[in-house]
């Protein structure tokens, strides 16, 4: 069986959809449902059967293996990069993880995690995935540290070669729908277009960043699905891996991107950053995509403005529309 944590959501669920393609529907979703509309990402999928968070953690704590798990890939956590409750990211992504990766790595299964681009901080020592640099990131924000303290475990305990720990960097793309504020820009720049006609952009404060200038690594979620299923493939490939697409573009690309699949004129006004976040906030992020490529992952990926092409006129125009 697979195991998949975080199952019903963004990720979770869009590697639930890749697996269901591959023909596989062996697979046990664990999450955390509650009153959202989390649960609409299951809708079109097939699978084996639920089980609550709270539920597999008490199941795996015993010494034998309740499922027969020969993979594991784990992408529950509390993603939110405002979450100021220190003490249950904690728990919820640190001993949570320590907990699934000593299970599945005692049953001899296949083990992804999911890290983060968060863990880099701001970006000033850049991007590299080498596991050697470890003890020198600063991350800006609680959840990219609690991202960071198991990728350091992990290398304290010897065990990161026996993993797939990803840091994942700006995924958009369907399924996302029901993460609130923590949506990408993407889906909520298509809202705001379509109800105004306009964009808002947040201002730059550094000199050398003109206003919507700031860069990221966009990465379309049906990437992010091809890689965690050809990592499943070659067991052989440990260690930490950005993904990413290895480019960084801009706001105001992502925003013509947007724009463009929606037909409509570019609009785009500039706000000031919020107070809150301006010290936290990463002008810069691409993806040092070397390690993963070195392992053997030679697919392409998709340019920003394929990934938003298809986001926008395959499911956010229409209702609705899951994987």
């Amino acid at each position: 069986m697979i195991i998949v944590t975080g199952g019903a959501g963004f990720l979770g669920s869009a590697l639930v959809w890749g697996l269901n393609a591959a023909g596989r529907d062996d697979i046990l979703v664990v999450d955390n449902l509650g009153h959202g509309e989390k649960w609409k990402n299951c809708v079109n999928r097939r699978f084996a059967d639920y089980l609550h968070k709270d539920a597999f953690l008490a199941a795996i704590a015993g010494s034998d293996d309740p499922f027969g798990v020969t993979a594991l890939v784990h992408l529950g956590a509390c993603s939110a990069t405002t979450e100021t409750d220190a003490e249950y990211l904690m728990r919820n992504n640190v001993a949570y993880t320590k907990a699934v990766a000593g299970y599945a790595l005692k049953a001899g299964a296949r083990l992804i995690v999911a890290s983060s681009a968060a863990t880099y901080g701001d970006g000033a020592l850049g991007f590299d995935d080498d596991a050697d640099a470890l003890d020198s990131l600063r991350p800006l924000n609680m959840y990219g540290y609690s991202k960071h303290l198991f990728d350091v475990w992990a290398k304290r305990e010897g065990l990161l070669d026996q993993l797939a720990s990803l840091k994942f960097f700006n995924v958009y793309g369907p399924n996302e729908y029901h993460k609130g504020e923590m949506r990408s820009v993407v889906c909520k720049s298509y809202a705001q277009i379509r109800k105004t006609g306009r964009l808002s952009l947040f201002k730059s404060h550094r000199a050398e960043y003109p206003d919507g200038g700031q860069k990221r690594d966009f990465l379309y979620v049906k990437d992010a699905v091809a890689v965690m299923l050809w990592l499943l493939e070659h067991p052989e490939a440990g260690g930490l891996f950005n993904v990413g697409c290895g480019g960084a573009r801009t706001w105001n690309d992502l925003a013509a991107a947007v724009f463009s699949a929606m037909e409509r004129a570019i609009a785009v006004d500039y706000i000031p950053m919020p107070e809150t976040i301006r010290g936290k906030y990463q002008y810069f992020t691409e993806a040092k995509m070397d390690r993963l490529r070195r392992a053997g992952y030679d697919q392409p990926f998709l340019t920003l403005e394929e990934g938003v092409a298809d986001y926008v006129k395959g499911y956010l125009s229409k209702p609705d529309r899951y994987l």
